[in-house]
Order: structure tokens, then C-alpha cells, then sequence
């Protein structure tokens, strides 16, 4: 058999260009059957022409189109929140039952079986034990589902939050906010579809892959807002440059850079790019506004805790949160606690002192959050999901003292509005509030119900990426059915 230069037989050879002309083939009759139009660079089948952030269609109908997301940065204490445990109390100063082998202390000690530092109450009609932690959010008791068997991944932090808002504990992953912008689009083009604020003490210490849009589009990426004055730094330009000269800019760049990309087709984030421009152009007018708290009445600012201390600026943060998804935004999330340790919800020193000054900042203004929102109309259509990357141990960090360590592996967190149940509980942690044990709701679960809430099956919600479709629960999640109204 003949082997030309190109050390290929001659059957090598015919099969090669078989093969390539099938390619030609096929690629002409996609493109009569009008595939390229439909299929951008990202890979999402889209309406031709329309922009990344353009209002697209759920899978199915639901109530919520807009999700606020109530992250409570460094993990606050289950079994002194919202799942009364009094098995604790009968066996204060003992340590936790033989059996457990498998805790993950991260070195710091591990100590005795201690009661919860604030008595739990019942709240609304149901009678949810909720407590003193809590007590505005207690009179919302009706409102809340509370699930109590929630687990995770990691016991540390950084990998933890990541993966409460990306799935994974490694970066790199587009965030739950960004897939639900990806799924429905914006409902206004002059604001971001996904915003986030942060706690004025700091982020969260993994940073800025917790709002990432991961390896989808950058316009589908967190933008983080200011709660007063220009939300946006440097979204003003100097003052010598006209609107007219701003906007002939614009336009010379989007030609320029029009051109560029037709010559290179494929790319996604010169597109983006052309987006980010346009939007922050109509973002100069817009988002001022959309903070401008003077426009509320002074009631509302008073409900919201707004002037007050310590209810202030998380109070300014919900209010702004509410007018966000007010005017179309799709997904807000709001920070408590910033930096490290003692300066967010991480109780290691005390559950009395860092719960006690965490809890008094946002009770008030989630409470009123609810309310409002209620009042307004809206709660059906906004759903608010409340919680932190993991929880807290059952016993103290050594032998009377008053601070918790983290618990990956049964936590709470509670969700509200949008089509959920109200004043129930779902799931629970053993006797002590150490493991989830009966329906057990892993944070895949809990995206899969979020994404669901929002219309959108987990696993038809995927994007193309180095040869797979990813998705938001990788291949695992199932939606939590029981606390849907």
C-alpha cells in the first residue's frame, strides 16, 4: 500500500477528505436550517440580535422573577437561630456521643455540649421556634420555611462560600447569580441584571470568584453597588465631557471594535465588552436613582432601621435591594459581616457577643424586607433565601467556653416569597444539631429549588464548555418539593 510524504496511506488520505467534505456538508445545512443565528458564541440559543442581558423565557411558568440572597458571611449558629435543640441543655457539659469520628476540627478544640445563649420563642400562626437572635424576624415566622438538615462540602471559609454560591469549592465557576441572569435575561437594560454589596468591614475573604460569571460571559458577573452616593465607583465621567461628545465616543468604539470582532468571529468577551459599555452609558442615570433613598418616605426609612445604629447600613442595603428588583434587576445579594473572624458571624470568641451584634444589625431590616415587600405586592414574585456558608458546632471550643467552630454537616438556612410554603420547617439535624439526618438537603438541592423557584429546570439550565454542558448542580440535585406553596 502506498504511503505519500505526508506519511499517510492513500486509504488515510480518502477517508481524511471524506470526512472533511461531510464537515462542509453539514455545516451548510445547519446553516440553512438557520442554527447560526440562533446559537451565539456562548452557546446559548437565543433570539438573533438580541443583547446577552435581553429578557428571555423560563421553562416553565413560575412566581419568582427576582431572587435576593441574604448571605451571612462567616456562619451563623444553627442550634442558636432557627433549630432549637433541648437535648442540649439535658447534656450541657458533656461531650458529644462517641460515633462522630469523622468531625473536621481545622486543629482548635473541640469541647462540651452547650445550650443555645438566647431563649427560642414561637412566632406568627405556626408557632416556628425562632430566637431572641431574631425577634423582628420571628413576627415573619409565617413567611419563612426554614430547612433545618442542610450540608456542605467544606469546613473552611473561603471554599465554602464559593461553594454555597457556585456549587463547587474550587474558583473558576460561574456563581448562582449569574445563572439566573444567563436563564431570564434583565428586565431593565439601563442596570446590571446581578448586583452585589458588600459589608462596608469587607467581602468576603475568597473574593470576588463568589459574584464570578465563571467561563460564561463577563455580562453575566456580579457588579458590585455601593449602598449611598455614586454606587458604581468612576461611573461618572469628567464634567468638560458632554453627552454628546460621550455618546459619539461610544459610537466610534463600537464600530471599531465591531470591525475587530468580525474578523476574529467566536469571542464572547469583546462582545461583552461592547455590552459593559452601553449599559454603563445607561447605568449613569439609572443607578444613581435606584440608591436615592430621599424618594422613600420617612416611615419606610424608620422601618428599615435607616438612620438608626447598628440597623443603618444593612437597613440601607435591603431597602436598596428592594428598589433594585423593583425596577427588573434579577438578582441581589446583600453581605453581613466583612473581613474575618469577630467582624463577621464567625462565633469562635462567643455566640453572645458576635451573635448578639450581628443579629441586632440585620433583624430589623430583614424583618422589614419581608413586610415591605408583602405590602407592596411583591413577596410572591421576589423570593429572599437567608444563610451562611456552613453552620456551627453543637459543642464549645473547649471546656467553658463560649464560641462555636464550624459545621459542614447540618446547618440551616430559610427561604421566603417566590412560590414557597410558609411557617414550616423542613429537614432535621440530630438531637445535638450536629449531622442532618432526616431529608437531608445538600447546597446542590438547594440551587436546584432556587433555579426551580425561578422557573427553570437545574438540568436543561447548562452552558457549553470544553466539550461538556455545565451546569449549575454538576450532575447531581434534586429540588426540595416540600416547602413549595
Amino acid at each position: 500500500m502506498s504511503v505519500f510524504p505526508c506519511h499517510q496511506t492513500r486509504r488515510e488520505l480518502v477517508w481524511q477528505m471524506g470526512g472533511g467534505f461531510t464537515g462542509v456538508a453539514l455545516a451548510a445545512q445547519l446553516q440553512q436550517d438557520g442554527f447560526f443565528s440562533r446559537v451565539m458564541a456562548d452557546g446559548r440559543n437565543t433570539t438573533a440580535g438580541a443583547g446577552p442581558l435581553a429578557p428571555r423565557p423560563a421553562h416553565f411558568a413560575a412566581k419568582a422573577k427576582a431572587c435576593i440572597f441574604l448571605m451571612m458571611n462567616g456562619a451563623p449558629s444553627q442550634v442558636d437561630t432557627f433549630d432549637y435543640k433541648p437535648a442540649l441543655e439535658k447534656y450541657a457539659g458533656q461531650p458529644l456521643p462517641p460515633g462522630r469520628s469523622y468531625i473536621n476540627s481545622g486543629g482548635r478544640r473541640v469541647g462540651f455540649l452547650t445550650p443555645a445563649f438566647r431563649r427560642f420563642r414561637p412566632g406568627g400562626d405556626s408557632g416556628l421556634l425562632i430566637s431572641d437572635y431574631f425577634p423582628c424576624v420571628r413576627r415573619q415566622a409565617d413567611k419563612l420555611a426554614v430547612i433545618r438538615s442542610c450540608h456542605t462540602d467544606s469546613h473552611a471559609h473561603g471554599s465554602a462560600l464559593v461553594a454555597m454560591n457556585t456549587g463547587k469549592t474550587f474558583i473558576g465557576r460561574p456563581s448562582l447569580g449569574s445563572w439566573c441572569v444567563y436563564g431570564m435575561g434583565s428586565e431593565n437594560q439601563s442596570l446590571p441584571g446581578y448586583v452585589v454589596i458588600l459589608d462596608r468591614r469587607g467581602g468576603p475573604i475568597s473574593g470576588q470568584p463568589n459574584w464570578s460569571s465563571g467561563f460564561m460571559s463577563a455580562a453575566y458577573q456580579g457588579t458590585l453597588f455601593r449602598p449611598a452616593g455614586n454606587p458604581i465607583l468612576d461611573l461618572q465621567g469628567p464634567q468638560h465631557i458632554t453627552d454628546e461628545v460621550q455618546r459619539s465616543q461610544l459610537a466610534m468604539l463600537r464600530k471599531l471594535n465591531e470591525r475587530h470582532m468580525a474578523a476574529r468571529p467566536g469571542g464572547s468577551e469583546l462582545a461583552a465588552r461592547i455590552t459593559s459599555y452601553e449599559l454603563a452609558y445607561r447605568m449613569q442615570s439609572a443607578a444613581p436613582e435606584a440608591v436615592d433613598l430621599t424618594q422613600e418616605t420617612p416611615q419606610t426609612l424608620k422601618q428599615y432601621g435607616v438612620g438608626s445604629e447598628p440597623t443603618d447600613e444593612f437597613g440601607r442595603n435591603c431597602l436598596v435591594a428592594r428598589r433594585l428588583v423593583e425596577r427588573g434587576v434579577r438578582f441581589v445579594q446583600l453581605y453581613s459581616g466583612g473581613g474575618h473572624l469577630e467582624e463577621t458571624w464567625d462565633a469562635h470568641e462567643s455566640i453572645e457577643k458576635n451573635h448578639g451584634r450581628h443579629g441586632a444589625e440585620v433583624d430589623q431590616p430583614i424583618a422589614a424586607l419581608l413586610a415591605d415587600l408583602e405590602q407592596r405586592g411583591m413577596l410572591d414574585e421576589t423570593l429572599i433565601v437567608w444563610g451562611g456558608e456552613f453552620g456551627r458546632m453543637p459543642f464549645s471550643e473547649g471546656q467553658n467556653a463560649p464560641g462555636r467552630n464550624h459545621n459542614p454537616y447540618g446547618f440551616s438556612m430559610w427561604l421566603a416569597g417566590g412560590g414557597v410554603r410558609g411557617g414550616m420547617t423542613w429537614g432535621e439535624t440530630d438531637e445535638f444539631g450536629f449531622e442532618a439526618v432526616t431529608d437531608r438537603v445538600h447546597l446542590h438541592d438547594l440551587h436546584a429549588t432556587i433555579l426551580h423557584l425561578l422557573g427553570f429546570d437545574h438540568t436543561r439550565l447548562t452552558w457549553f464548555h470544553q466539550g461538556r454542558d455545565e451546569r449549575l448542580t454538576d450532575v447531581f440535585g434534586n429540588v426540595v418539593t416540600g416547602i413549595l406553596a
